[in-house]
């Protein structure tokens, strides 16, 4: 799916043509498509289920879905090392235990290892969208995951968050950082943070600008962003 992001301040939306955040379709920056259903609780055992529905446009890379009981709980600590730095994280697991569950499933298995961060925007929305092993905003692992945004979700600096293709729990593996108080719905989950040494190192990215491939302000980073491996725990 190819995941984009709308540069406004109202909307983060995927577009077909682009390749910023999603799962094998299209779409903008913070989303998959897919068709996913909503995390459920056992009422016997508080346990979560989590369901990852096949997608049918396939894997950018091969990898194994994630189990479908999360094995990952509170705050996962993070290591997101890129080719402008390293970038320290936290995952929270209490509140998006299906999303943190399969990024840290992709990240053991090395889907997020050698793959770019392709797509900027500096103008109405401030975000660094990566997880895309192809670098057009098409690809995805295979199969998407549920929503678990909330109402109350905002999108300020240092925010990790999902892609998707404006389509109902359509997220899959692209994700993206924000790196400046970006005024979005609350319609991408947010599953965790990055330190502020993390931010500064995507402001430097962004100051550097975009070759505004898809519009002013939006495009490809001018300053290549690859990111090297992603490990947890």
């Amino acid at each position: 799916m190819l995941t984009r992001i709308a540069a406004t301040a109202a909307v983060l939306v995927l577009v077909p043509s682009l390749a910023a955040c999603g799962g094998s379709s299209s779409s903008s920056t913070a989303v998959d498509a897919g068709g996913a259903s909503t995390p459920t609780a056992s009422s016997s055992t508080g346990a979560t289920s989590c369901d990852y529905p096949s997608d049918p446009q396939g894997a950018a890379r091969k990898v194994n879905a994630p189990p479908a009981t999360p094995t990952v709980s509170r705050q996962v600590p993070a290591t997101i090392a890129t080719s402008v730095g390293t970038l320290q994280a936290t995952l929270d697991a209490d509140k998006a235990p299906c999303t943190v569950n399969s990024f840290v499933s992709l990240a053991q298995q090395g889907f997020y290892n050698n793959t770019p961060c392709h797509r900027l925007t500096t103008a109405g929305i401030y975000v660094l969208q990566c997880g895309d092993p192809t670098g057009t905003g098409t690809g995805g692992p295979g199969y998407t995951i549920p929503d678990e945004f909330s109402t109350t979700d905002t999108y300020g600096p240092g925010t990790l968050a999902m892609a998707n293709t404006g389509q109902p729990n359509s997220g899959g593996s692209q994700f993206f950082i924000v790196y400046k108080n970006t005024p979005l719905p609350p319609t991408y989950t947010v599953f965790g943070h990055i330190t502020s040494g993390g931010v500064k190192a995507v402001q430097k990215v962004a100051a550097q600008g975009t070759d505004n491939a898809f519009g002013q302000g939006d495009g490809h980073p001018k300053t290549k962003v690859t990111i090297t491996k992603v490990t947890t725990g």
